[in-house]
């Protein structure tokens, strides 16, 4: 008996398959407009990241806020991607040696660095001389989270809210002092404003992080503070710190009933812009392989277990960035820390 086989469908055969691939490509390049070879390699970035681990360099040591969100991210990404993707501290130098390393690394996707606002940004305004070039060398890839942080006075002054502070410190020109967890941080650049805006010649305390500000704000030494939730809840929750007002465009889940400066007539930028934690890649990284990383750090965001995270650390999770965005917002705001930071009398080291 003469036995007959079915031929194989031509679209299952490998041959077909690269025909297939071939017209696709052809036909998004006509569309495009872009020559058929960039559309040719931009799919073969695509398709072969990532072909080895990923790095992500955190600029803080561990257990800092910013390195638990990298662990969850990057374990979460590991697993999207069939890559573990390692985190790597590399604290110092404000920030400087975790961003050089991610400047110099090759531009594959492979090695990212995940920072702040001030380790990715501000910080070329607060140095003369970089050994890299943030604008060239570095390419945002996408925002985790808005990163907002709170005023608040110790429960001893006599101000209960903004308008009351604002009040009393102009009552006590040349008489307070604030404090900030750096030079040159957000904190320091909200009230060195806030200190202008009032004409009240207050001093800036400038610890070295957040918890010996915290503990001096708690103690009474100090009256005055910003910082983060992560570092200030609990005294807020106990009674000992008043959390006066926000900075950045909306309210923070952690503490609701805390209105922004905004919402209270203040929009200038230094109290509406707010900080934020983001990934960055290093520069000339091929763009269909950003949009990938951008798409998985999306689909890891809105994951519970990284979720929770981001919002048990008392940020928002920003959920519906992009490459694209990312870099509109990086070069619309670098003009406007750098006019905070000259403001505030900061001057480059």
């Amino acid at each position: 008996m003469q036995t007959f086989r079915t031929p194989p469908s031509p679209s299952a055969t490998p041959v077909r398959r690269r025909q297939m691939l071939r017209l696709a490509v052809a036909s998004a390049a006509a569309a495009s407009g872009l020559p058929l070879t960039t559309m040719a390699q931009a799919a073969a970035d695509k398709a072969s990241y990532p072909s080895k681990p990923l790095r992500v360099i955190v600029p803080f040591a561990p257990g800092g806020a910013t390195d638990v969100l990298a662990r969850g991210v990057s374990d979460r990404l590991g697993q999207q991607l069939g890559q573990p993707a390692i985190v790597d501290n590399r604290p110092g130098a404000a920030g400087l040696l975790a961003c050089d390393a991610v400047a110099k690394a090759a531009a594959d996707g492979h090695t990212l660095t995940l920072g702040t606002t001030s380790t990715m940004l501000s910080n070329q305004f607060m140095f003369k001389k970089l050994s890299y070039d943030p604008q060239k060398d570095l390419v945002p890839v996408v925002r985790i989270c808005w990163a907002p942080i709170v005023l608040v006075t110790n429960s001893q002054l006599p101000a209960r809210n903004l308008q009351e502070l604002i009040a009393y410190i102009g009552a006590n020109k040349g008489k307070l002092s604030y404090g900030s967890y750096g030079i040159g941080s957000q904190g320091h650049l909200v009230l060195a404003s806030l200190s202008n805006m009032t004409g009240a010649d207050m001093s800036h305390i400038a610890y070295k992080g957040e918890a010996p500000m915290v503990q001096d704000l708690v103690g009474g030494q100090l009256m005055m503070g910003i910082g983060s939730i992560l570092s200030l809840k609990q005294h807020i929750d106990s009674g000992k710190l008043r959390a006066i007002s926000f900075t950045g465009p909306s309210r923070v889940p952690a503490l609701p009933d805390v209105p922004t400066f905004a919402e209270l007539g203040h929009k200038e930028d230094a109290f509406t812009i707010s900080g934020w934690l983001g990934i960055a890649a290093t520069g000339g990284t091929p763009a269909p392989v950003l949009e990938q990383l951008g798409a998985e750090v999306r689909k890891a965001l809105l994951t519970r277990e990284v979720n929770a995270r981001v919002l048990i650390a008392g940020f928002v999770p920003l959920t519906d960035d992009s490459p694209a965005r990312f870099q509109a917002d990086w070069k619309r705001e670098l003009p406007i820390w750098k006019k905070l930071l000259q403001d505030a009398g900061v001057q480059p080291t």
